[in-house]
């Protein structure tokens, strides 16, 4: 009996952690990404493939590993599996969950520059 009085609060302390690593962002409204995360290689057609491709997977580390994994595959069940994304939504309405959230995910407009998402956007179409 005694087992179970610490097995229900620890079982909540866990949920809580996961769920404020959710979006990495700090007070100030930055997503991170040390020295500029996106940045100008972010736009499409550029010609500079593998700089966005290393840009948003920099973002994705930074910002969604917390709740979507280092593999894609959720951390908080099902509806944070993202690793065929690319095949259920198209990069336009990719852009808008990750600028707007959507269910239990939060936005990331205030955290994330055009550019970010604009990158995370077009890397995450990718995956099918």
């Amino acid at each position: 009996m005694t087992r179970r009085k610490w097995l229900w609060p620890a079982a909540v302390l866990v949920l809580a952690v996961a769920l404020a690593g959710c979006g990495g962002a700090d007070d100030n409204g930055n997503g991170g990404g040390g020295n500029g995360g996106g940045g100008s290689n972010a736009g499409a057609g550029n010609g500079n493939d593998s700089a966005v491709t290393a840009d948003a997977e920099a973002v994705f580390a930074q910002s969604c590993v917390s709740c979507h994994g280092s593999d894609l595959k959720g951390k908080l069940g099902p509806s944070t599996d993202i690793s065929a994304v690319g095949g259920r939504l198209s990069q336009d309405e990719i852009r808008n969950v990750i600028a707007n959230g959507r269910n239990g995910m939060p936005a990331f407009k205030s955290q994330l520059s055009a550019d970010e998402i604009d990158a995370l956007a077009a890397w995450l179409a990718a995956k099918q």
